[in-house]
């Protein structure tokens, strides 16, 4: 019968930031799709002001969700990747 691992409240921690930063990813990459369609939109029937302040709102929201989440993605992974080298 398989032991299994001790309850660890680093780990459980990680998971949770983890599912958090997941969700800042998504919404963050689906805000700069959103961007790009209304930017195309704009360019194909000219830009309005509702239009570019809908770009600019897009991209500044998704790139304040996107650069924290994805450097703690990759801390994330580099501490999981730590913990299995040393066995833990």
């Amino acid at each position: 019968m398989p032991v299994s691992a001790p309850w660890d409240p680093v780990r459980e921690r990680r998971r949770k930031v983890q599912r958090w930063t997941l969700l800042a990813n998504r919404v963050g990459y689906l805000l700069f799709a959103v961007s790009f369609a209304v930017f195309v939109i704009g360019f194909a029937l000219g830009f309005t002001g509702p239009l570019v302040t809908v770009v600019v709102l897009t991209l500044v929201v998704g790139s304040v969700l996107l650069a924290p989440s994805i450097v703690i993605s990759y801390g994330i992974k580099a501490a999981e990747r730590d913990d299995r080298a040393a066995g833990r």
